[in-house]
C-alpha cells in the first residue's frame, strides 16, 4: 500500500470526524439559538449560543477529531480560532439578514456553510500545529 494514499485517507478521516462533531455541536447550538430567539435579539441569541458551542467544540476536537493537542498552546490558541470565526460569522449573519433580507432563523445556516473550512484549518493549527513537509518526511523515515 502506498504511504501517500494512507496519509490522504487519514487526513480525510480527520475531516469527516470534524464534520460529524461539528454537526452535533451545530445541532445543539442551533437549538439554543432558536430557544433564545423567543426572548432576545438574534445578535444576542447568536452570541450566547456561539460561546456555548466553543466549550463543546474544544472538547470534541481534542478527544475525537484530532486526538492530539499542543498542551497549553492549544488551550491558548483555540479561543482565537473562534474569535476569527465569530467575527467572520457575525459579518455574514448581518449581511444575510440585514442586507439580503434572509429570515433570522436561516442566517446562521449560511454562516455555518461559509465558516466550516476556515474553522477546520484554524482548529488544526491550534491542535496539531504547522508541520512542514520536511518534518513529515522525517517522521515517516523514523517510523520505518
Amino acid at each position: 500500500m502506498n504511504r501517500g494514499s494512507l496519509k490522504v485517507s487519514t487526513m480525510e478521516f480527520r475531516f469527516i470526524r470534524f464534520l460529524c462533531s461539528g454537526g452535533a455541536n451545530t445541532a445543539i447550538t442551533y437549538i439554543i439559538y432558536l430557544l433564545l430567539l423567543q426572548f432576545l435579539t438574534y445578535q444576542v441569541s447568536y452570541t450566547i449560543a456561539y460561546v456555548a458551542g466553543i466549550a463543546i467544540a474544544f472538547t470534541l476536537n481534542k478527544v475525537f477529531v484530532f486526538k492530539e493537542h499542543q498542551g497549553w498552546k492549544s488551550v491558548l490558541l483555540y479561543p482565537f480560532v473562534y474569535l476569527i470565526q465569530y467575527l467572520f460569522g457575525i459579518l455574514i449573519l448581518w449581511l444575510t439578514v440585514n442586507q439580503m433580507g434572509l429570515k433570522v432563523e436561516l442566517g446562521p445556516l449560511v454562516v455555518i456553510v461559509l465558516t466550516v473550512p476556515l474553522t477546520y484549518w484554524l482548529s488544526k493549527l491550534a491542535f496539531v500545529g504547522i508541520k512542514s513537509k520536511e518534518t513529515e518526511n522525517l517522521s515517516h523515515k523514523n517510523s520505518n
